[in-house]
């Protein structure tokens, strides 16, 4: 089921958070939205849950549209950062409430129960941090739904509740085709699971598409040379990040590794390395090359 946006647009008051956003995110996939704090991305999510309403533009969930349509609502599951809970809820009586909301699986309930080792008489309001993320999870795998919205996903679970999740995350793209929004600021959690992704930056996606074809298409290069060179001398490269010591050169460049190589060894360089870039340092060259500092 794909996920369409189009011209999305909202503010809060004076605070314009996003401006004209287009989006699309494929079936059975794991999109992770990225971008710096108060870069709207909770707010994204939130607007594809139906919790918001844009001011304008469409999202639109297999063609419908998710605010005015109830049922397509009911095919999406929203986690966000900070969960409410009524006073006094159990985990069993949250299963109520659910039931009389979505399309409820009592088989994916049990499994997931299990788990992520909860009972039903637990209070919620008592339960540490990490496991209250744990209910969260629960329902939103009990709920068979078709999009999957996880706002900081992994906040406060430990290493082995996150691993139980990431199998349970693949095993429902595998057999159902569901797709999965994940917003975090831990990018090495990201990278494990996700198979496209969006830098969110000033109310738009910048850049997005395929994690592993976008991190071959950029890559790090160490260069020697007999005389010292500047940033000009590389002008005609996609730099996206440059530091000079000496004689030694690293560089952040996008293109193609056999081809941005041929156009380094013109320039007759002594040595030249080639390293890989994790989805972190993608992030950060990208923001880099924009004008935007770290996160």
């Amino acid at each position: 089921m794909m996920l369409r946006i189009e011209h999305l647009n909202k503010s809060f008051g004076s605070k314009n958070v996003l401006n004209d956003l287009n989006l699309t995110v494929s079936d059975s996939s794991i999109f992770g939205l990225v971008g710096i704090n108060g870069a709207g991305k909770s707010t994204l999510l939130r607007l594809i849950a139906g919790v918001y309403e844009a001011d304008r533009g469409v999202i639109l969930l297999n063609e419908h549209n998710t605010y005015l349509n109830p049922e397509c609502r009911a095919e999406i599951a929203f986690v966000p950062d900070e969960a409410y809970y009524p006073l006094g809820a159990t985990v069993g009586s949250l299963k109520l409430l659910y039931e009389t909301m979505y399309h409820f699986s009592e088989e994916a309930y049990q499994k997931y129960l299990k788990l992520f080792d909860l009972d039903e008489k637990m209070s919620v309001a008592n339960l540490s941090k990490g496991m209250k993320r744990r209910v969260s999870l629960l329902f939103a795998l009990a709920l068979k739904p078709k999009l999957i919205l996880l706002d900081e996903a992994y906040d406060g679970l430990e290493p082995l509740a996150r691993l139980r999740f990431k199998k349970a995350l693949s095993e429902l793209i595998e057999d159902e085709g569901i797709s999965v929004i994940i917003s975090s600021h831990n990018l090495r959690e990201l990278e494990d699971i996700c198979d496209s992704f969006g830098i969110l930056e000033g109310g738009r996606i910048v850049s997005y598409g395929d994690l592993l074809e976008s991190k071959e298409m950029i890559n790090k290069y160490q260069l020697a040379f007999t005389d010292e060179k500047t940033k000009d001398d590389f002008k005609d490269f996609d730099l996206l990040h440059f530091e000079a010591e000496g004689r030694v050169i690293r560089l952040v460049v996008r293109g193609n590794t056999e081809d941005v190589m041929a156009k380094l060894n013109e320039m007759k360089p002594v040595l030249v390395d080639v390293l890989p870039v994790s989805f972190e340092e993608l992030f950060i060259y990208e923001l880099e090359s924009r004008g935007e500092g770290h996160e």
